[in-house]
């Protein structure tokens, strides 16, 4: 496993091969992530535990415990854990570098 400090909160990868990722994501109540899209990778996360506000393409969601979300690649995508602290399995295709950000509270930019 390999744990990954971010300033909302952190990234646990419990699984790397060549078909898919598999990470825990943890996001302290209060922060987002990135508002952000992906040219090729395709996401799936299931709310394992709190509740959140999703930016979705256009839509912004309510996402709560047991709630699967499925981000296709090209869609515009923000998580904000405004209610509590939460907690996300995300299974993805494994592009890995693929992620373009569009607006950061932690003034990080660009491609990564």
């Amino acid at each position: 496993m390999k744990v990954v400090n971010k300033p909302w909160g952190k990234e646990i990868w419990f699984a790397v091969t060549k078909k898919y990722v598999g990470k825990i994501i943890i996001v302290k109540k209060g922060h987002r992530m990135s508002k952000q899209y992906h040219k090729i990778k395709d996401e799936t996360h299931y709310c394992d535990k709190g509740k959140y506000v999703m930016e979705l393409g256009r839509k912004t969601l309510i996402v709560k415990e047991g709630d699967t979300i499925r981000i296709k690649p090209g869609v515009v995508h923000r998580i904000y854990a405004k209610y509590s602290d939460i907690k996300i399995i995300e299974v993805s295709t494994p592009h890995l570098k693929d992620r373009v950000r569009i607006e950061d509270d932690y003034g990080r930019e660009g491609k990564v």
